[in-house]
């Protein structure tokens, strides 16, 4: 663990809040995606990047002491895992940067992965979107070296739930990325599709609609095996190509795909969180080694809810959360006080008897509104 650095006041993280304009807010809610650039600073940027090449050769002290077996370098499906196994030691240092395509959730095993999770500047931009309540529920680091494949057309919330669905990813590039080294592509406008469940297997969807047909071969990059493929063909597809330090934010049902890296010398490395409002409830991602006494249970025993494994990073919430596991500030550390502080609550609107005008006054739960200061 590292030292806990004391959270700052609440004015200063408000004056300090990165704020994007209002065309940026409505191309979100247009196209389903948004592209900040320039979010995460070069120095970051240059962090991650360093930390990542140190992972990829094994070299992280938490990989000391570990070996990964039985995969074949350079094969083209690549190994995704929570543990930090490192490559075999006989590889050369080609072939252990080709042994890893994506690595998930470290962020209950690193710092570093907990920090960027709950980056200041991302959460800023999240809680716009989604928020005021943001609950830090993934993260992923995906590496794809020259030649790995890309994933198929796909929806997050196929495979994250959250009730009501306010999921978004936050996609951080590490390396800038473009067409040839497997820069992803959106279906633009494809958030206004409901998510459609699996056949068979793994996976969720709106089995509530009446004619939603079930799916086969999500995230397969193969179009003929994939049932979202003329789901995606339906909208324009556009190229999200990115530089280094620009954050890609997209909605969980928008229909995204990667495609391969056709370079022999670039990576495509990005970072990825994903998050959902932190008043949904999910029943997604339990946290097998949660151990602090302070927090909720990891998994609540009555409602099956797992909202006690994942961070509270933005906001407050009546459901249960848990902690930063390396004390990075986040609003899970913050008094219940300090959290209420920092919301502006609702006014209610209220119509004046005597003028017919609407006017607004603070909220209260305690309040008797059965009294004369408006009417319906």
């Amino acid at each position: 663990m590292i030292a806990t650095a004391p959270s700052p006041p609440v004015a200063s993280i408000e004056s300090e809040r990165y704020r994007f304009s209002v065309e940026q807010y409505k191309a979100f809610r247009r196209d389903g995606f948004l592209v900040v650039p320039g979010l995460v600073s070069a120095a970051e940027i240059a962090e991650l990047r360093g930390h990542t090449e140190e992972l990829m050769q094994g070299r992280l002290p938490e990989q000391r002491g570990t070996a990964m077996a039985g995969r074949v370098p350079g094969g083209d499906t690549g190994t995704s895992i929570q543990g930090l196994e490192a490559p075999p030691e006989h590889l050369s240092p080609r072939e252990k940067a080709d042994h890893f395509l994506r690595i998930h959730m470290l962020h209950r095993k690193l710092e570093l992965h907990e920090r960027y999770l709950l980056h200041p500047r991302v959460l800023d931009v999240l809680q716009a979107l989604i928020g005021p309540d943001v609950l830090a529920l993934q993260t992923m680091l995906f590496l794809k070296p020259p030649g790995k494949p890309g994933q198929g057309w796909h929806q997050d919330s196929y495979y994250i739930p959250t009730h009501p669905d306010s999921l978004c990813g936050a996609w951080i590039a590490v390396d800038d990325c473009d067409e040839l080294n497997g820069a992803m592509w959106m279906a633009t406008g494809s958030q206004h599709e409901p998510v459609y469940p699996p056949a068979s297997g793994y996976g969720f969807g709106d089995r509530a609609l009446g004619d939603i047909p079930a799916i086969g071969g999500a995230s397969n990059p193969d179009d003929a095996q994939n049932d979202l493929a003329p789901i995606g063909a339906r909208y324009p597809n556009v190229l999200v190509s990115a530089e280094a330090g620009d954050v890609v934010f997209f909605g969980g049902h928008v229909l995204h795909r990667s495609k391969r890296n056709f370079t022999e010398d670039r990576f495509r490395r990005a970072f990825v969180g994903h998050y959902c409002n932190a008043r949904s409830f999910t029943q997604w991602g339990a946290d097998a080694d949660h151990d602090d006494p302070h927090a909720a249970a990891a998994v609540d025993p009555v409602t099956k809810g797992t909202n006690g494994s994942h961070i509270l990073a933005r906001g407050d919430s009546h459901l249960p959360f848990a902690r930063p596991r390396f004390g990075t500030p986040c609003a899970a550390l913050l008094s219940p006080e300090e959290r209420r502080q920092e919301h502006e609550y609702a006014a209610a609107m209220m119509g004046d008897t005597e003028s017919g005008l609407m006017g607004s006054m603070p909220t209260d739960p305690d309040a008797d509104h059965d009294d004369d200061q408006g009417t319906m």
